[in-house]
């Protein structure tokens, strides 16, 4: 495993799930890894196992709050040279009754939440001449899924956003890419499941709802997104930007 000491990590959406593991892993890694969210306890929690050196409460849609934060983490632990853009949440709905405040929401969380953490480090990396910033995309950032369309275009325009950055930065030290999971085994997969067990499928039947088309059969670990993570975050990767790495689902 390549050594990220001495690195300085951001990850938002650390608390749980996907994020709380890509953050062990950077950690495990070496890095000091700074963890931004909304809610203090989950963060707080995090810290408090050892799992990150210190923790941050930011909106990562709300500008001022990330700068703030931003300021507060390289204040602690120095300058950002890893940030990991993972923080959002899904909304289901059919297209008929989709509403404009469901795809603004989506794409203030997935867009903008990866923007404005963009933009307040990107000219420190730039700078030094070295920054990992990584995506936790979707599969739904290539491939369109139904019933999911707010979720769906946000992914997409953040993809979008990934390989725009990775232009603009190439030749600077600065890589950006994306990894794109299927559906992973977090409470955001389990908690539908659980619901299609409390109408009275088998837990078999309904955890294959989300698995027949997965090549492997299975619900993808967050540990398995993590490791992706950390190779993009890594030294040998230095020759990598603005591409995307799907874990856990068939090629669109």
């Amino acid at each position: 495993m390549a050594s990220l000491q001495g690195r300085h990590a951001l990850v938002t959406g650390g608390g749980r799930g996907i994020g709380r593991a890509i953050v062990g892993a950077l950690s495990a890694a070496g890095a000091a890894v700074t963890i931004a969210g909304r809610n203090e306890k989950p963060l707080a929690e995090v810290v408090g196992q050892g799992e990150a050196k210190g923790y941050v409460i930011a909106d990562v849609t709300d500008p001022k709050a990330v700068d703030s934060g931003i300021k507060q983490a390289v204040t602690a632990r120095g300058p950002i040279d890893l940030l990991v853009a993972n923080a959002g949440t899904a909304i289901t709905a059919p297209i008929a009754k989709a509403t404009a405040a469901q795809f603004q929401d989506m794409f203030n969380q997935h867009v903008l939440g990866m923007l404005y953490p963009v933009q307040a480090v990107l000219s420190g990396m730039i700078e030094r001449g070295f920054g990992r910033i990584v995506a936790v995309a979707s599969i739904v950032s290539l491939r369109a899924a139904p019933n999911a369309s707010p979720y769906t275009t946000a992914k997409h325009a953040m993809l979008g956003l990934v390989r725009s950055v990775a232009l603009e930065t190439a030749g600077t030290g600065v890589t950006v890419n994306a990894v794109c999971p299927g559906f992973v085994e977090t409470d955001l997969i389990l908690n539908p499941i659980q619901q299609l067990v409390d109408k009275g499928m088998s837990r078999e039947e309904a955890t294959s709802r989300f698995t027949a088309r997965v090549p492997v059969g299975r619900l993808i670990k967050p540990a398995e997104v993590a490791e992706a993570v950390l190779y993009f975050c890594s030294p040998v990767a230095a020759a990598t930007t603005g591409s995307t790495l799907v874990i856990g689902a068939e090629t669109p």
